[in-house]
């Protein structure tokens, strides 16, 4: 059994490719039911839809630690935590729903998996070009959406003003932006720390999606000398010591 997980999980194969593939699919999917739901009454049959997709989250997560060669070190990764947190709070009807909102923390394993930007890199060009924009970007909308969610689930209960996801993101982005409009403020402690996190972390984020839109488009690839890791797409030689460079391109398109 761990050697076939570890085919799916880890090989080369066509069929270990289509798995991965269908896991991503299964993560988009997941995040957009999180946020269509958001904006519905808790009916009985979207709660067994999250124990559903709990257990489905936890087979994914245990067949990961049944794979893994260094146990320890996977079990203390942070993504780990957001992978436990997220499995418990999608079984929230079991265990209590005060914490479903931290199912929004499953957006963290997006694009996390080593094999799938190797495949992603192999298999499409567009990725291959635009892979700092793209996985920016994605960092970038993991964290407003996380924030989102913890701004209106902290928040609906004593701010007037936060009374669904909307208006949550709208606090968000006005404060990631540090727009500071001031129509919408959080309350308490803990709102004004989640503020600051959104301004502090956030910005962080923008202005690094922001330094890849602008900067010169360049390609990764070590120099085999000096180890630069980036050069200029039509770079012949390395910039830093000139060693000749066979950087491969797939031609004009």
């Amino acid at each position: 059994m761990v050697e076939k997980l570890r085919f799916l999980y880890e090989s080369d194969a066509p069929e270990a490719h289509r798995f991965r593939y269908g896991l991503l699919l299964f993560d988009i999917a997941t995040i957009l039911f999180i946020v269509v739901t958001s904006f519905l009454p808790r009916y009985g049959a979207l709660e067994w839809v999250d124990v559903v997709i709990g257990l489905a989250v936890l087979a994914d997560f245990l067949a990961r630690i049944a794979i893994s060669r260094n146990r320890l070190r996977d079990l203390a990764h942070p993504v780990t935590f957001a992978d436990i947190a997220a499995i418990v709070s999608f079984l929230a009807p079991v265990v209590g729903e005060g914490i479903g909102f931290l199912r929004i923390l499953r957006t963290v394993r997006l694009l996390r998996t080593y094999q799938l930007l190797a495949r992603l890199r192999a298999d499409s060009v567009f990725f291959r070009r635009n892979e700092e924009l793209i996985i920016a970007t994605v960092n970038l909308g993991v964290f407003i959406f996380i924030m989102t969610g913890f701004v209106y689930e902290t928040q609906r209960w004593t701010n007037e003003k936060i009374g669904n996801y909307v208006d949550a993101l709208y606090f968000t982005i006005a404060a990631l932006t540090t727009t500071g409009f001031g129509d919408i403020t959080l309350t308490g402690t803990l709102g004004h720390l989640i503020s600051v996190i959104i301004m502090i972390f956030g910005v962080t984020l923008f202005l690094r999606l922001v330094q890849v839109l602008l900067r010169p488009n360049k390609v990764r690839y070590p120099c085999p000398v000096c180890g630069l890791q980036r050069h200029d797409r039509d770079a012949i030689h390395c910039k830093a010591c000139g060693t000749i460079l066979n950087i491969p391109d797939e031609g004009a398109v």
